[in-house]
């Protein structure tokens, strides 16, 4: 840090009675008052090298011994004041890049220029500020920082303007020409190796080394600073990323905590500057979106959703969040469960977390992927057998990119169904979350993208649970979206005896377990008595041609469903005894005969053509009957 000292008198200033004044055998002839505090002085000294008391003393007549003379919109106070009085006095000063604004604006306020006196304050005042301030990195932020307490001042004198010019052109320097504090420059210089070249270790440390200081600034003087930085068109997205990153992490610390905390105001000057807090935030919270980096992973999925989650606590504008949920679907295959669970404080839901902002995350994911075409364009007739031009190797190699894109596209999808299933696990257990928004974001998946359910059952299940009074109908809503063929053997095992489950799902759980069973070449058990009764009642035909069916099911590890009791057929036939007493048919399910019409149950029976000998007594139970009639 610099520093400047002028004059050369030791300081004569003291306190008497609740008056500043110097000791002097001339007595005073000047009563100063400068907000609430009164200086007794002497005119030759000050109004020699101030311009603006010499007007006030040549306007205002002498009515006693004292000339009176009230400043009281004096910049500065008092401190800055009587520095300006002590340069008057010769007394030494010193002065930094803590003080300086301060006395810049003193200075100029008294109109203590060069035409009054050769060398007076002003001029002193500009030479330091250019010559050191504006030359160091640290003085530069610590001048910049202090012109928030004077701002029009700072303003209209051009000290805001210049400090963040200098800030900016210093961050666009590499940090070995830049003149930094001791502790800094030495920091610095330990992640620079002796030959002058970045170990990779500290590369980005050290190409981010401005970011610490700079979040020390308010949030109006960083935005300033920050949009002159990316101006200059030197500093990579990333950074300016990382940068926005540590100004949040300082600036944006634990405000759900805080929110809960304020809610708890009951008077009404808790509650002002509880609002006056959230105002704050809200404004640097939008201040920060708007310097957001516009390419894709130059800031992480996690930090644009924290920045989401404090936007809906905040009641951010809504520009600003669909701002930052259209990024968070730029790369929300990088997206955490945890982070996904945004708070909802809206007064129109009482669910738990604000599923419509995931919704429209997802919708906008969903959106960017597009198929690219299968084949390359081909040339025109005549050009094929050529050899190939610039432009024809131009269109191959946008064609290959095209199929990179589409392969990292799908793979994107596929971790994004990954997420979404465990994300509808953990909304799951909200006993407030309608079921029409679970299905919702269920089917915004697409088919291909889910290489099983087993995380969709599981979230399923525990909507079940935690919904225990839905009706059989928004069983059976629910249940739709879930596709049994894709079903582990622990996941089929764990729906079999699931009693919350309708019948239909557990009709066509058992029956793709015993053709997985098959077609693996196991032993097939026999299925409960029952079921072939119920069968045999709807004429149901097993040896029709079936769809295909999935083979490639494993066990997962994950699976932690209770299985304990499945591997009898007894346990199974004690569940679909209880769901066949109280699971009873539509009415559109009954021919006008009375009997129960076999179109649902023939959807969920299809099986291959191959393993048709664990069906030997279900065809010889159906052709029995036909003879009979």
């Amino acid at each position: 840090m610099k520093f400047m000292k002028l004059g050369s008198r030791p300081d004569t200033f003291y306190t008497a009675e609740s008056v500043r004044t110097v000791s002097s055998e001339v007595s005073s002839d000047l009563i100063i008052e400068v907000k609430g505090c009164k200086y007794l002085l002497h005119k030759f000294p000050l109004l020699s090298k101030c311009l603006r008391l010499q007007r006030i003393c040549c306007e205002s007549p002498e009515t006693s011994q004292h000339q009176r003379i009230q400043l009281p919109d004096f910049p500065g106070g008092t401190e800055a004041f009587e520095l300006c009085a002590k340069f008057c006095y010769g007394i030494t000063i010193t002065l930094s890049a803590y003080n300086i604004v301060a006395a810049q604006c003193a200075a100029e306020y008294l109109q203590m220029t060069e035409d009054v006196e050769k060398g007076n304050l002003i001029y002193k005042l500009e030479v330091f500020f250019n010559s050191c301030i504006l030359q160091g990195w640290r003085d530069s932020i610590v001048t910049l920082q202090s012109t928030k307490a004077f701002p029009l001042w700072s303003e209209d004198l051009g000290i805001t303007s210049r400090c963040i010019e200098s800030i900016a052109s210093k961050v666009l320097t590499h940090p070995s020409k830049v003149s930094l504090s001791h502790s800094h420059s030495r920091r610095v210089r330990d992640d620079i190796s002796c030959n002058g070249a970045e170990s990779q270790r500290h590369k980005s440390t050290t190409k981010g080394w401005w970011a610490e200081d700079m979040a020390e600034l308010g949030i109006d003087l960083y935005w300033r600073a920050m949009i002159a930085i990316k101006s200059g068109g030197k500093i990579p997205s990333n950074l300016i990323g990382q940068a926005l990153q540590i100004y949040a992490s300082r600036w944006l610390p634990n405000i759900s905590r805080q929110v809960k905390a304020n809610q708890g105001a009951t008077s009404d000057s808790d509650s002002d500057s509880t609002g006056e807090v959230s105002s704050k935030h809200r404004l640097l919270l939008e201040s920060i979106v708007s310097l957001l980096p516009s390419d894709k992973g130059d800031v992480s999925c996690s930090f644009l959703l924290k920045l989401l989650k404090a936007a809906n606590i905040l009641n951010a504008s809504s520009s600003s969040k669909m701002e930052l949920a259209r990024r968070v679907a730029l790369q929300l295959e990088e997206a955490r469960v945890s982070d996904l669970l945004i708070p909802s404080l809206s007064y129109s839901s009482d669910t738990l977390y604000d599923v419509d902002i995931v919704l429209t995350i997802l919708e906008e994911f969903m959106l960017q992927g597009q198929s690219p075409p299968t084949s390359p364009p081909r040339s025109r007739l005549g050009f094929e057998r050529r050899r190939r031009s610039r432009s024809a190797e131009n269109i191959d190699f946008e064609f290959q990119e095209s199929r990179r894109s589409s392969s990292a596209s799908h793979s994107s999808k596929l971790k994004v169904a990954k997420i979404m299933d465990g994300y509808l696990q953990e909304i799951a257990r909200d006993i407030n979350l309608p079921l029409s928004k679970f299905i919702a974001i269920a089917e915004k998946i697409p088919d291909f993208s889910r290489l099983d359910h087993d995380d969709l059952y599981r979230a399923i299940d525990i909507y079940l649970k935690a919904h225990p009074d839905l009706n059989k109908s928004e069983r059976k809503k629910l249940c739709r979206i879930l596709d049994c063929k894709k079903l582990s053997v622990g996941a089929c095992m764990h729906a079999a005896q699931n009693e919350k489950l309708p019948l239909r799902v557990v009709v066509q759980v058992l029956f793709f377990e015993q053709a997985r069973a098959a077609m693996a070449g196991g032993k097939v058990a026999e299925l409960p008595s029952n079921i072939k009764a119920l069968l045999a009642t709807h004429n149901i035909d097993p040896s029709r041609p079936p769809g295909t069916l999935s083979t490639t099911t494993s066990i997962r590890g994950d699976d932690q469903w209770s299985v304990s009791g499945l591997k009898s057929p007894k346990s199974r036939t004690s569940t679909l005894r209880m769901k066949l007493a109280e699971d009873d048919f539509d009415e559109y399910d009954m021919n006008p005969d009375g009997l129960g019409r076999s179109s649902k149950f023939k959807a969920f029976c299809a099986l291959p053509t191959g393993p048709k000998k664990m069906f030997s007594k279900l065809l010889s139970i159906n052709r029995s009957g036909s003879e009979k009639n």
